[in-house]
């Protein structure tokens, strides 16, 4: 099972080193062409809620605690099967988790990418 998974912004020049491109947000990036995004996959339901995402409002500050409540979301039960699909992804290939966020430190994708790197160190 391969863990080689990076995460960056979608507005970054994509590369052959990405791998399976993923788009980890739940709207589709302001002023980005679908040609242009160069996306093997969009998984809305792994993203944050949109509750979740607008309580966060990406404040560095509330950073730990959106991180332990979105790790409860993405146990329900209604996120599963896209879980699933971003997990066989991640063990099959080299991962890009992308994002629209200006702080990708911040970010669901820096979550994903630990929580799928490393699933014991990531419990909420």
């Amino acid at each position: 099972m391969t863990k080689d998974i990076t995460y960056r912004r979608i507005y970054e020049e994509s590369s052959p080193e990405d791998g399976r491109r993923v788009l980890v947000d739940r709207v589709w990036p302001r002023g980005m062409r679908k040609e242009d995004a160069h996306l093997d996959e969009w998984l809305r339901d792994v993203a944050p809620s949109t509750e979740l995402r607008r309580w966060y409002g990406h404040e560095p500050g509330r950073f730990a605690e959106f991180r332990r409540r979105y790790l409860a979301e993405l146990r329900e039960p209604e996120r599963r099967q896209a879980v699933d699909r971003l997990r066989d992804i991640a063990g099959h290939d080299r991962l890009t988790l992308l994002t629209a966020t200006r702080d990708v430190e911040h970010s669901q994708a820096a979550v994903l990418a630990e929580w799928l790197t490393d699933p014991g160190r990531s419990r909420a």
